[in-house]
C-alpha cells in the first residue's frame, strides 16, 4: 500500500465514516478542517482527499468499524508507516494481532506479523508493544532477526 492507495481507500469511505459517527457534513468538515464544499466533493467521488485529511481521518476515527473494515485494526499505524516508510522504535500497545494479523515468525520475546488487509509488517513484543513496522518484507525479516539477538 502507498499514499495514493490509502488516500483513495479513505476517500471512498469518508461518507460512511461520517454516517457511522452520526455527523452532519458541516460537523465532519469542521472536525477535519475542510470546507463543507470540499467534503461534499470527496463524498461524491469528484475528488480524492489530501494526505493531511487522510491522516486526520486515520487519527481521529481510528476506532471506526468502517475504517477498520478497509485497513484493519491499526489505521493510524498504516498512515504512520507510509509517511515514514518504516517505524523503528517502541511506539505503544497493540491488541496483539488476534484478528487482522498473521504471525509469520516467533522468536524469544518477539512476533513478526503481517496485516491481512494492508499487507504491512510489524514486530511486537510479548507485551504487545509495537517495535517496528514497514511495508518492506526483507527489512521486516532483517529487523526481526536483529531484535531476536
Amino acid at each position: 500500500m502507498d499514499k495514493e492507495q490509502l488516500k483513495l481507500q479513505v476517500s471512498e469511505k469518508i461518507k460512511l465514516i461520517r454516517v457511522e459517527y452520526g455527523y452532519t457534513q458541516s460537523k465532519m468538515a469542521e472536525i477535519l478542517g475542510l470546507s463543507k464544499k470540499t467534503l461534499v466533493q470527496i463524498e461524491k467521488g469528484r475528488t480524492i482527499a489530501g494526505w493531511t485529511t487522510v491522516v486526520a481521518v486515520c487519527a481521529l476515527f481510528q476506532d471506526s468499524e468502517v475504517l477498520k473494515g478497509v485497513l484493519g485494526d491499526a489505521p493510524l499505524e498504516i498512515a504512520e508507516t507510509i509517511a515514514h516508510h518504516q517505524v523503528e522504535r517502541p511506539v505503544g500497545k497493540t491488541l496483539g494481532g488476534k484478528v487482522w494479523w498473521t504471525t509469520l515468525k516467533e522468536k524469544e520475546d518477539f512476533l513478526l506479523q503481517q496485516n491481512m488487509i494492508s499487507k504491512h509488517y510489524r514486530i511486537i513484543d510479548d507485551q504487545f508493544d509495537r517495535w517496528f513496522s514497514t511495508f518492506e518484507e526483507e527489512e521486516a525479516y532483517r529487523r526481526f532477526e536483529e531484535l531476536g539477538k
